[in-house]
């Protein structure tokens, strides 16, 4: 639960005194804005390997960062004690390395406020938590004989966020997040698979369901028949139909990435002339939202203090809005979208996504399917690269199906799927009703890790190269 602000005050150790002297340290040399944010997150791990608990434990970390802005330059400092000389001596520092005073007059709500309360979990022992992954061990193997192998691990953790700022602002929140993941390896007949599911929900130990273990268990042994037979496809040019949920994660790589403001005010985005712009067919849209309940991406608030909000990048089409923190909102002239974020108290935040979809079409999932003469269905991705500048992106695909004359047919593994962003969105060819948002346990890098969401309804893209033999 989130608690009053005096949790907060006394948790590390300030009161609203005490950040008026530390902001008007941070101001003294002529800075145009400052910000605080006080993090206390204790994270709590335990993995079972073959039945056997082979790791686990409980840490904290415990701290504050002090954003310092002078015009274009940012100065960043920070503390892992909350002491009043340690707070003033991380208030100079960042006010030195912005030394530099242009006015900036970041966008902001001056009223305190504080977020709607999330369930959480603390100080619930990791031993509670032992007969939960015994139990998914025990169902898994129940369902398939060819298992030789199950790693679950299980991870909890709950963070106290304060924020405070120079145009007086007071945010406070906590935000907890669990996640389960679970790997399983098959052998059949000499030749070994794996496959691999998670969960993750900005929830407590109230997540451990009888529901999503079934649901867990099912899903790692579904389609491991076809992962057998699976084979890599003869390569080249043709349609891709990219399946519900996960594939969400090249929208969030080949396009998300180019439409965070930065790297578009530095001119580093293919999508930098591109606002206002018709840059995919009419009918789609490109979301950005921080307000989907309990998803890994959500945010009561975004680490500069900015509400969660839903932010539409696309709509019918059309690019209408980069994710912006302050400072790319105060170079275009915008309100922040909510997309500052930070790994830890640390980092200095970046504009960054949060939960990224494409809303539903009116199309069937088999309608696209079946307008394909040669192409291939893919729904599960693993790693992948991408190049914002060109907007050149190539993933791996670990499943999926080759389609001949409007059907899916042999199941086909380890391919790569290479295009470039922006010409993939022009060449949609339909999208279907099914948007899943994907409860996968998502983490996006961008110089610091930050958990995400992505999901994506069926869409047909025209053509692609898909790499195989």
């Amino acid at each position: 639960m989130i608690e009053n602000r005096q949790y907060y005050f006394d948790t590390f150790l300030v009161d609203e005194k005490v950040l008026g002297r530390l902001v008007a340290e941070c101001m003294a040399g002529g800075a145009s804005y400052c910000d605080l944010y006080f993090e206390n997150t204790t994270y709590a791990s335990l993995l079972l390997r073959d039945g056997a608990v082979t790791s686990g434990g409980n840490h904290v970390d415990f701290g504050v960062g002090v954003r310092v802005l002078s015009g274009e330059k940012t100065g960043y400092a920070y503390s892992e004690s909350t002491a009043w000389p340690d707070l003033l001596s991380c208030a100079r520092a960042a006010a030195q390395i912005a030394s530099q005073p242009v006015e900036v007059n970041p966008y902001g709500t001056r009223n305190p406020s504080r977020g709607e309360p999330n369930p959480a979990a603390r100080g619930v022992p990791l031993s509670a938590f032992l007969p939960f992954l015994q139990k998914l061990e025990a169902e898994v193997r129940r369902r398939d004989q060819r298992i030789i192998k199950v790693i679950a691990n299980l991870a909890f953790q709950v963070s106290d966020i304060l924020m405070y700022n120079s145009d007086k602002e007071l945010k406070w929140d906590t935000r907890p997040m669990g996640s389960i993941s679970l790997s399983v390896v098959f052998q059949q007949g000499g030749q070994t698979e794996n496959k691999s599911t998670s969960r993750s929900f900005r929830q407590g130990a109230e997540m451990l369901t009888e529901a999503l273990l079934q649901e867990m268990a099912g899903e790692v042994v579904s389609g491991i028949d076809e992962r057998f037979a699976a084979r890599r496809p003869k390569g080249g040019r043709m349609s891709v139909v990219m399946g519900a949920g996960a594939s969400g994660i090249l929208l969030h790589e080949a396009m998300g990435h180019a439409f965070e403001a930065d790297f578009n005010r530095k001119g580093t985005s293919i999508f930098a002339d591109k606002m206002g712009k018709q840059i995919c067919p009419r009918g789609i849209h490109i979301i950005d939202d921080g307000t989907l309940p309990g998803k890994r991406g959500s945010l009561n608030f975004d680490d500069e203090g900015i509400p969660g909000q839903k932010t539409y990048m696309v709509v019918d089409g059309v690019l209408t809005s980069y994710l912006h923190d302050r400072i790319s909102a105060a170079h275009y002239g915008v309100r922040p979208t909510g997309n500052g974020r930070r790994e830890s108290f640390r980092y200095a935040p970046l504009p960054r996504m949060r939960a990224t979809y494409m809303e539903s079409g009116t199309a069937k999932a088999q309608e696209l399917i079946a307008e394909v003469q040669k192409g291939v269905f893919v729904d599960e991705f693993s790693n992948g690269q991408v190049q914002i500048g060109e907007g050149d992106f190539t993933f791996y695909v670990k499943s999926g199906f080759l389609i001949e004359n409007g059907r899916l047919t042999q199941p086909v593994k380890d391919i790569n799927i290479i295009g470039n962003g922006p010409e993939a969105l022009a060449d949609i060819r339909g999208v279907a009703d099914d948007l899943l948002i994907d409860p996968g346990a998502w983490t996006c890098g961008k110089e610091q890790s930050v958990p995400v969401s992505c999901g994506i309804p069926t869409v047909l893209i025209g053509s692609l190269t898909v790499g195989g033999e």
